[in-house]
C-alpha cells in the first residue's frame, strides 16, 4: 500500500470532504471535540464539498471544509502548512464571519448556531507543550462561560511526537494518521472506528483515479514553490542583516579609531581646527571631546 500526505491540499479535501463518506469527518469532530453519549454528532451536512478543478492546474477554491450538525451547529477544519504575519486575527475573522454569516440584517440573534473552529498546523504555534489545545471565551477571574457561541481548536503536528505502539486513543489515531499516512505501508492493526478506517482507504493511492493523482502531484508541486518561496525570502534577509551588521561593525571600529586619534593629538595639544582637519571630525566634535574626556588644553 502507499497512501497520500493527508497534510496535502487535494488529499485533505478529498478525504474530510467527501459527501458519500460523511463518516469520516463525523469521527474527526466526535474525537477532537471529545463529544461522547448523547453529544456526538450523528450526521452532518457538508457546506462546502469538495470537487476536483474542471481545468487541470486550477487551484482548487474551497479553502478548508465546512459543515453543519443536525443541531445547526458550524464546524470549519482547516490545515495550515506555515505559520503567517497575522495568522492569528485571520482566524478570528475567519470565524467571526463564519458566524455573523448565519443571519441577514434584521434576523433575530438567536437564530445564530454556535461556530466551531478546528485548525491542524503544521507547526509548533502555542508556547504551551501540548499538541491539542482548546480556546474558549471565558471570565479571567472566575472562569464562568458565559459567551459559548466561538469556539478555537488547534492541533500542532510538531508536537505529536508518539509511535504507533503509544497512540492510546482515538484522537491520538487520528493525529497520528493526519502526520504520519505518507510514510506507512499498511493500515495499522490498532484501527477499529470505523471513520478512521474510511480515511486509510481514502487515503491509499490505489483508489484515486488518474486524474486525482495528476491535481495531487501539481498540489505537491506548488506547496513546494511556496515553501521554496519562503525559505529563500528568509535567506536574503538573513544575508541583509549580516551585511548590516558587518558594516556597522566598521563604522563602529572606524570611528573608535578616529576618536583615539583626536585623543593623542588633544594630549600633544594640537590646534583644534588642525584635529577636525585632519580626522575629519567636526570642531564641535573635537571640542565636546574635550568636555566629556575632561582633557586639558
Amino acid at each position: 500500500m502507499k497512501f497520500v500526505d493527508v497534510k496535502n491540499d487535494i488529499a485533505f479535501r478529498k478525504i474530510f470532504g467527501n459527501e458519500n463518506k460523511k463518516e469520516i469527518l463525523i469521527s474527526f469532530l466526535n474525537a477532537v471535540l471529545k463529544l461522547e453519549n448523547q453529544y456526538k454528532i450523528q450526521s452532518v451536512t457538508l457546506l462546502n464539498p469538495f470537487q476536483f478543478p474542471r481545468i487541470k492546474g486550477l487551484k482548487v477554491t474551497v479553502i478548508d471544509v465546512k459543515a453543519t450538525d443536525e443541531k445547526g451547529n458550524i464546524f470549519i477544519v482547516e490545515m495550515q502548512l506555515t505559520d503567517k504575519k497575522g495568522l492569528d486575527k485571520r482566524i478570528q475573522y475567519y470565524g467571526a464571519k463564519g458566524y455573523s454569516a448565519q443571519i441577514e440584517s434584521g434576523d433575530e440573534y438567536l437564530k445564530l448556531k454556535p461556530m466551531i473552529f478546528i485548525g491542524i498546523l503544521d507547526f509548533k504555534y502555542f508556547e504551551s507543550p501540548n499538541y491539542i489545545s482548546r480556546h474558549l471565551i471565558i471570565d479571567s477571574e472566575t472562569g464562568e462561560r458565559k459567551f459559548k457561541d466561538l469556539e478555537f481548536n488547534f492541533i500542532e503536528l510538531a508536537k505529536f511526537e508518539k509511535e504507533l505502539n503509544q497512540l492510546d486513543n482515538l484522537i491520538d489515531k487520528w493525529i497520528y494518521f493526519i502526520k504520519n499516512a505518507e510514510n506507512l505501508e499498511i493500515i495499522p492493526e490498532n484501527i477499529n472506528d470505523t471513520g478512521l478506517l474510511s480515511a486509510y482507504n481514502d487515503a491509499e493511492k490505489h483508489n484515486w483515479t488518474k486524474r486525482e493523482l495528476e491535481e495531487y502531484e501539481y498540489a505537491q508541486m506548488r506547496e513546494q514553490d511556496e515553501r521554496g518561496t519562503i525559505e529563500l525570502a528568509v535567506e536574503r534577509a538573513v544575508e541583509k542583516a549580516v551585511v548590516k551588521a558587518v558594516e556597522k561593525a566598521v563604522v563602529k571600529a572606524v570611528d573608535e579609531t578616529t576618536i583615539r586619534i583626536a585623543q593623542k593629538m588633544i594630549h600633544a595639544n594640537k590646534p583644534i581646527d588642525e584635529i577636525a582637519e585632519y580626522t575629519e571630525l567636526s570642531i564641535e566634535t573635537v571640542e565636546r571631546l574635550i568636555y566629556e574626556f575632561g582633557l586639558k588644553r
